[in-house]
């Protein structure tokens, strides 16, 4: 899958063709830069997904748990604050992670070891003309 974000006014349609092609998984980890545009790319995704409730960064809470469509659960991870892969064992990731709820991820390079095997990779890079690509 290759989506381009030509501009913020377009990511909510971005969102739309990404969740479109995301099939049976669960578990989705966001690679990218620093300011490549991960949580604004994850917030309009929850958006689309009838979330309500006010989407932010978990950089802090490391997990936000949202409610899509009433019912369906979304977890919005941030790991860039952690310091050992302990931290994550013991939030207890495997009740996110296996629980069959969505699961968006950011910085998963400090937890790269424990994500589970059919995690889909999605990168998202900034190009030349300030369009953003997200590959997956």
């Amino acid at each position: 899958m290759e989506i381009i974000i030509s501009d913020i006014a377009h990511i909510n349609e971005a969102a739309r063709q990404f969740i479109e092609n995301i099939g049976q998984s669960h578990v989705f980890a966001f690679y990218g830069k620093m300011g490549a545009g991960k949580t604004t790319f994850i917030k309009a995704i929850c958006e689309e997904l009838g979330v309500g409730d006010v989407i932010t960064s978990p950089t802090f809470a490391i997990v936000n748990e949202y409610t899509a469509h009433g019912e369906a659960k979304v977890f919005h991870f941030d790991f860039y604050r952690i310091k050992k892969l302990e931290e994550v064992y013991d939030m207890g990731y495997e009740d996110y992670f296996y629980s069959g709820a969505l699961c968006f991820i950011e910085w998963p390079e400090l937890i790269e070891e424990i994500l589970p095997d059919d995690a889909v990779r999605v990168s998202i890079t900034e190009q030349e003309d300030g369009t953003r690509k997200v590959t997956a």
